[in-house]
């Protein structure tokens, strides 16, 4: 396994590109989410939340900045984007009608000043019972869009989300914010829960190389406590999509190898034996298979439209094919052309083995 070994050598070498660029949703990509009723129109867009006119940074308990700026707006644009704003939550969250509009407000709209995407944060809470929820508006960009469809259907969470045009909407997950649990939780559990979440850190691991969704660092997952009768089983579940399918160094894809995950992998390498670690590998890739067989057509038109489609750099393809192909040895992916290509072949990869090869010889495979 060697996963220690491993993230303490790579910790220093540069993983990922300085910065991913916005990839338009095309026409096919578009159909495929008017026919599965991910597009639907919406009453405001992004471009009309970045019309504020002063914001304050936002704090967290301990004081620390938190990256992510309160925004304001004048009188006139605040009623017309408050009212748009609880319309939206009402087309996410409801049947999208204004019945329930009276018993919402906007307490607050966050914009976020770290990374690709620049999302918005939109605070929303029922005025009779001060529940509240977020949800994030955010540049429709077609890797996330991937990334978003292949969570919904080859993770174990439904995902909630609308595009319109050149605007995404997505729904919040909650849970704790990976580097937050490590620093503040990680600690405080049992040996017996460290054990458990080590075990769904190796699954969340093998899940994220087999789809390809990279730069699962802490803070692009969270970790989810689920109480159970008698004792507590953590989750961990990606919040960040914008690495779908783009680099080309296949470590990306793996979250052992991101020195933020540091105290994760050390927890796996004292927490688990090397079989467990396999069995648990092997577990994961045939529910990914079964989740393939399953979603159908579904999964299929998503990556026919993913091979036709331009969400890398043609350096990362080549690059990222050949890695693909020293680890498995199938020179189907020597012949893949676009990122697209390559997603369908490790998805087939993985779904052959699950129908044709032994567990031993799944393991050896080491993909």
């Amino acid at each position: 396994m060697n996963l220690l070994h491993n993230i303490e050598r790579m910790s220093d070498e540069k993983l990922m590109s300085k910065k991913k660029p916005a990839y338009p949703i095309k026409k096919k990509l578009e159909g495929y989410l008017d026919r599965y009723n991910r597009k639907i129109e919406i009453p405001i867009f992004y471009d009309d939340l970045l019309r504020f006119s002063g914001s304050i940074a936002v704090y967290d308990d301990d004081g620390e900045d938190t990256l992510w700026v309160r925004v304001y707006y004048t009188d006139f644009d605040r009623q017309e984007i408050d009212l748009s704003l609880k319309k939206m939550y009402s087309i996410l969250h409801s049947d999208g009608g204004d019945r329930i509009l009276d018993y919402l407000n906007v307490d607050a709209v966050d914009y976020c000043t770290f990374g690709n995407s620049k999302p918005f944060r939109i605070k929303v809470r029922n005025i009779l019972n001060d529940n509240y929820t977020y949800f994030y508006v955010k540049k429709a960009d077609a890797s996330r869009v991937y990334g978003l469809e292949l969570e919904h259907m080859l993770s174990p969470y439904n995902l909630n989300f609308l595009v319109y045009k050149d605007t995404l909407i997505e729904e919040h997950i909650a849970g704790i914010p990976g580097d937050v649990f490590i620093k503040d939780f990680l600690h405080k559990l049992t040996e017996s829960e460290k054990a458990q979440l080590a075990k769904e850190f190796v699954k969340f691991n093998e899940r994220c190389m087999i789809r390809l969704l990279g730069d699962m660092r802490s803070y692009n997952y969270v970790i989810i406590p689920v109480h159970d009768f008698d004792h507590v089983v953590y989750k961990i579940r990606a919040i960040d999509f914008d690495q779908q399918c783009f680099e080309g160094n296949l470590k990306v894809y793996r979250p052992q190898f991101f020195k933020e995950n540091f105290k994760m992998v050390e927890m796996v390498r004292t927490k688990l034996q090397n079989y467990s670690v396999d069995q648990y590998k092997v577990e994961e890739r045939s529910i990914v298979a079964k989740r393939i067989i399953s979603s159908g057509r579904r999964i299929k038109r998503l990556i026919s439209i993913s091979k036709s489609d331009t969400i890398s750099l043609e350096p990362h393809i080549e690059r990222l094919k050949m890695q693909i192909y020293e680890m498995t040895k199938d020179l189907n992916f020597k012949k893949c052309e676009t990122m697209g290509d390559i997603l369908s072949e490790a998805l087939d990869f993985v779904k052959r083995n699950y129908q044709d090869v032994s567990m031993r010889q799944i393991i050896e495979k080491k993909f």
